[in-house]
């Protein structure tokens, strides 16, 4: 009789195999969970677009660093970092005009010791390919001249020094003649407007001594641009002003003036100072 009661109030002990199996089906439950969460972001990471646009991420920022590589092995690590940016403002420009007009345009891809591009159809009008042509001119010269302001603060000539380097480039890509930005302005304006391009670059070569194979290469790609095109605007056998109208014409002469102005007082009064 006791014993019987001592099993009535006995508690019930806990089956092992029964809390196994809540365990594994607790793990399973949230790796499930997980796998619900993350499904999304892994049918983003492999999906076709991506895998389509990884390649020309990678070749944006691969060549970035190319470049910064390239100049720096040259000038020192902080200008050359100070440099590539400013070339980077410069693309930027051309970027965000041409996305504005609804044009599709690449990336910037680096080319160390020539700059930068971008890729994009050009628009059928010829004034927008214009303006986007002076927007890469103008960011540019506006990170140069806040390189020169941080230098006027400071008073470090290193800052002066990019603040030349920026409107000495950026004046250079002014030059008329194709494939500078200034030879996509002066289509606009007059194409014999070419032959004065071409005859500014040889006296920039001149001028600078830059005699080395890799200049008389680009001289032989600007002739080769630029030349034909001027004659043939010459003889008659194409318009030398493209169709764009009188108004929108000199309005976007007078930028292209002004800004080559503001780019020589930029680069003469910063004239001299060295990167250290």
């Amino acid at each position: 009789m006791q014993e019987e009661e001592e099993n009535r109030f006995e508690q019930p002990r806990p089956v092992k195999g029964r809390k196994g199996a809540r365990g594994v089906g607790g793990v399973l439950v949230a790796l499930a969970v997980l796998a619900a969460k993350f499904k999304t972001i892994f049918a983003v990471l492999l999906s076709f677009k991506w895998l389509l646009l990884a390649p020309k991420l990678l070749l944006s920022f691969g060549s970035i660093f190319l470049s910064l590589w390239f100049y720096a092995t040259i000038f020192g690590w902080k200008f050359g970092i100070v440099f590539v940016a400013m070339i980077f403002v410069h693309e930027m420009g051309h970027l965000l005009t041409f996305r504005n007009f609804g044009i599709p345009v690449s990336l910037p891809y680096f080319i160390p010791g020539l700059g930068a591009f971008v890729s994009s159809p050009m628009s059928p009008d010829p004034a927008r390919n214009a303006v986007a042509a002076l927007a890469g001119p103008a960011f540019g010269v506006a990170a140069a001249a806040v390189c020169w302001g941080y230098a006027v603060t400071t008073g470090e000539p290193f800052w002066t020094a990019c603040a030349y380097a920026g409107f000495f480039i950026n004046l250079f890509n002014l030059i008329p003649a194709l494939p500078l930005d200034g030879g996509r302005v002066a289509g606009v304006i007059d194409n014999r407007l070419y032959l004065l391009g071409v005859a500014i670059f040889v006296i920039w070569i001149i001028a600078f001594r830059h005699f080395s194979a890799f200049t008389f290469l680009i001289l032989i790609f600007i002739v080769g641009s630029s030349v034909p095109r001027a004659l043939a605007a010459w003889r008659g056998q194409i318009d030398p002003r493209e169709a764009v109208p009188r108004g929108a014409r000199v309005a976007i002469g007078i930028a292209y003036l002004g800004l080559i102005a503001v780019t020589v007082a930029g680069a003469a009064a910063t004239t001299g100072a060295r990167p250290v």
